[in-house]
This record gives structure tokens, sequence and C-alpha cells, in this order.
């Protein structure tokens, strides 16, 4: 049966492309792979001649100022920040993570701390020729930037931050989950049937989305297998 959600997949590929990004995979180090959406501009084709066939990255060397975008648990980078992408890349170059364990990072690293993300974060965009920028971040996305600005504040030149605290302790955790009729982070945030996945959207979204609930198993099926432990 036709997965719907994978099936948007190349078409949101070249829509980005159009737009002014590209998909690269960075190893950060051996058993850690992380994966961005950077600007075409930074990308060295193929060289024909030498018959080499693998794409390379070159120091960007940007004359547009930096802006890093950092998404939520809910959903890998490209998923939610699509629909800023196209006018940012007109005043700025664009690179948009996927944290460990979403989308096209994996690890075998057991770390699951904002400060794992961070670090692999910034090294993965130094090797990348960035050196200032300006950090976007959503949710759990906002935490990882919060991190990154502590430990690396040479990088980072400014924050913007939504929806986001500077830090999950137990106490938040307990009484929000106890709001929301979760029992555990866990059970909110990796939501295993088509139920779980309408109230994690119902936290996540501000206004009330409605989707048939085959779209909700077609994106649960992607979702667990992008965010599974390697």
């Amino acid at each position: 049966m036709v997965n719907f959600v994978a099936l948007q997949q190349p078409l949101i590929i070249a829509l980005m492309k159009m737009a002014g990004v590209q998909t690269h995979t960075v190893e950060i180090e051996p058993g850690t792979l992380m994966n961005f959406w950077v600007p075409n501009e930074t990308l060295q084709k193929p060289n024909k001649k030498s018959n080499t066939t693998t794409t390379t990255t070159i120091d960007p060397k940007p004359d547009k100022p930096v802006v890093v975008l950092v998404h939520g648990f809910a959903a890998e980078g490209i998923a939610t920040w699509q629909f800023q992408i196209g006018a940012l890349t007109k005043k700025y170059s664009v690179y948009v993570p996927d944290l460990l364990f979403f989308g096209g990072s994996i690890s075998d690293n057991p770390d699951r701390s904002p400060r794992f993300q961070a670090e692999c974060l910034v090294k993965g965009l130094r090797k990348l020729g960035v050196r200032r920028c300006v950090v976007v971040g959503f949710s759990y996305g906002g935490m990882v930037a919060f991190k990154m600005a502590e430990l690396y504040p040479e990088m980072v030149r400014a924050m913007v931050v939504s929806g986001s605290i500077l830090a999950m302790t137990d106490s938040i955790s307990d009484s929000t989950m106890k709001e929301l009729g979760f029992s555990s982070s866990s059970e909110l945030l990796l939501p295993d049937s088509v139920k779980g996945l309408k109230a994690l959207l119902s936290v996540a979204t501000h206004k009330k989305l409605w989707f048939p609930d085959r779209l909700h198993k077609d994106y649960l099926e992607v979702s667990l297998v992008s965010n599974s432990t390697p």
C-alpha cells in the first residue's frame, strides 16, 4: 500500500532545491551522521573530468548572514521549516539540520541530551564552513539552541526561540504531563497510535488541523522508522 507521506518526499526535495537549499550528510564522528539542508551554492558538483561522483562541501564564505533553523520534537527539520525557507533564502544563507535520531541523522552514541545535540550540531556546522550564525529554535529545538549558545557563544550571534524553555526539569515535565493527561513525556512525544498522534498534534499546533486517519497512519509509519535508534 502506498504511503502518501513518504510519497511527497521527492517533491519536497525538488521544491526545496528550487527555494535554494538541498540535503547533505555530514559525518560528525564515527557512528554519528547528521543530515543538513544547506545553501545550493555551498555544494560543489561532481567533477566529470575526474570521474568523481561524490558531492563535496566547500567553505561557503556567505555574503549573507547565516540562519540555522532547529526543529522541534514532532518532525525532522524540513517538515517544520519548509514554509519559511523560501522567504528566508532571499536575504540569508539558510541551514536546516535534522537533529540526531530524526530524519536522516543517526548515531550509535547512547547520549540523548540537548547538550550532545548541540555539540554535534556545532561540529556539523563548522565542517560546513559556518563560523557565526543566528539560531532559530522551536520547542525542543529551542532547548538545543539555548545549550548551543551556552557552550559556543562565539558562534551564536543571536537567537530566536519560540514555544520552548531553557531546560526540561522533572517538576516541569511531571506537572505538564499531568495537565495533558499523559503519564510520561515519551508517551506524548513518541505516539504509537493514531489517537496518540492526534493528541501530540493538538499540543504542537496553534490551530486544530484535520487529516484523515490514513494520513496519520502513514505519518506514524515514516516517523517511527526515521526516529528509531540505529
